[in-house]
């Protein structure tokens, strides 16, 4: 059974950096995708991004692009989310996300409803 864990957050000051890091279990190589989604206060949760493992391509959503960045760690099954200019309005709980669910080859796996794992989320807040 795929198994996600995010570790990373806590307290940080406006214009610090984040690396947060999502590590999969083993059954992780069998999904199609990781992704990045968030939930502040009050609000949805919230798409970041997501990597493609079958093309290796990552999206992000039109709202963090060029403020967030997704990688590949040295394990196949471990992907990081980093920002290096963190604002206040990027408190939030941060989730990573594993989709067994096959689209196509290409798909961009943006929506909530396309992942059937999730990890138990980590806390990021960002003080003024």
């Amino acid at each position: 059974q795929v198994h996600l864990v995010e570790s990373g957050g806590g307290l940080v000051q406006a214009g610090g950096s984040l690396r947060l890091s999502c590590v999969g279990s083993a059954q992780t190589f069998s999904s199609y995708a990781m992704g990045w989604f968030r939930q502040a206060p009050g609000k949805a949760r919230e798409f970041i991004g997501a990597l493609n493992w079958s093309t290796g391509t990552i999206y992000y959503a039109e709202s963090v692009k060029g403020r967030f960045t997704i990688s590949r760690d040295s394990a196949v099954n471990t992907v990081l989310l980093q920002s290096n200019s963190l604002k206040p309005e990027d408190t939030a709980v941060y989730y990573c996300a594993a989709s067994t669910i096959y689209y196509s080859s290409s798909h961009y796996y943006t929506e909530l409803s396309e992942y059937n794992y999730w990890g138990q989320g980590t806390q990021v807040t960002v003080s003024s």
